[in-house]
């Protein structure tokens, strides 16, 4: 069992290190917003404000939002961090996680570029999907405790590896939600009852993850439970349309979807539920009518 350093309590981050405590592992948390400390503590993982704060620990698990976040994190962490491997979790994109790879290197540290898929749901179950990349001796130190978060995928050995194929996923992600939240809005358009259309084609070859998983929460309303942001996806889209923009792909798919979120963000919708992109369609119609 392993020591280990837990940064990001958000969402995902604190079922995240509620597994890895359930499995043996001693986790101390490090967020500096309090209530998300507090939500913490009633979960049972101590957390403290700062990285300087926490018990030195071998293993640093990163899931902050981004590589801002990321950057300060780095600051505070100082330039001695020899013996640490540090696990980036997050979903910050290749540049990024490859100019953070080059301070923790700099510092001492071993690194796995490790972004996760899955959600909150599968966080609190243990069942996400990891891309991890870095050299094999290192990501084996680390497989445990990522074994107990989830299936371990191999996908490169650089920092940045694992980003690229995290952008992949991000756009089939974003494209996916705003796939389900327009079929069904074209259901009530058509005046079906959208509970049972969701019902019906949910399942066969229509059928998505996303639209499983949002498309009941798009039918509940503005106040829907909040498991990922609109301003989550603004700026993974963002990510996705910068990582194209960057080697030239064509993303005409990814680039009407993040349209989608930044009007939802232009109707206050920002820290709503990223299943609340179907009320851009719903403005759609009051204007027209």
């Amino acid at each position: 069992m392993s020591s280990i350093t837990f940064v990001g309590l958000g969402a995902i981050g604190l079922p995240m290190a509620q597994v890895l405590a359930k499995s043996g592992h001693q986790v101390v948390g490090v967020d500096p917003i309090e209530v998300a400390r507090q939500r913490a503590a009633e979960a049972g993982i101590s957390a403290v404000e700062t990285i300087t704060a926490a018990p030195l620990s071998p293993l640093v698990f990163v899931m902050v939002a981004t590589g801002d976040q990321l950057n300060t994190l780095l600051d505070e962490a100082g330039a001695d961090l020899a013996g640490q491997t540090w696990v980036l979790m997050s979903t910050i994109g290749p540049a990024a996680v490859k100019s953070a790879a080059g301070r923790l290197s700099t510092a001492g540290a071993r690194i796995v570029d490790a972004p996760v898929t899955g959600g909150v749901v599968r966080a609190q179950t243990g069942e996400l999907v990891i891309f991890a990349a870095g050299p094999d001796a290192v990501i084996d130190h680390v497989r445990g405790p990522l074994q107990a978060l989830g299936t371990v995928r191999v996908v490169g050995a650089a920092p940045g590896d694992g980003q690229s194929i995290k952008v992949v996923n991000q756009h089939l992600c974003s494209v996916h939600i705003v796939a389900a939240a327009e079929a069904l809005n074209l259901a009530a358009t058509l005046g079906l009852e959208q509970t049972a259309v969701l019902d019906l084609v949910q399942h066969g070859a229509a059928g998505s993850w996303m639209l499983s998983d949002r498309g009941p929460r798009m039918l509940l309303g503005t106040d829907a439970p909040v498991t990922s942001t609109i301003n989550i996806f603004v700026k993974d889209s963002g990510l996705v349309a910068d990582a194209a923009a960057g080697s030239g792909a064509d993303v005409p798919l990814l680039d009407l979807a993040r349209r989608r979120y930044l009007d939802a963000v232009d109707l206050g919708l920002g820290r709503r539920d990223d299943s609340r992109v179907i009320e851009t369609y719903a403005s759609d119609r009051g204007a027209t009518r």
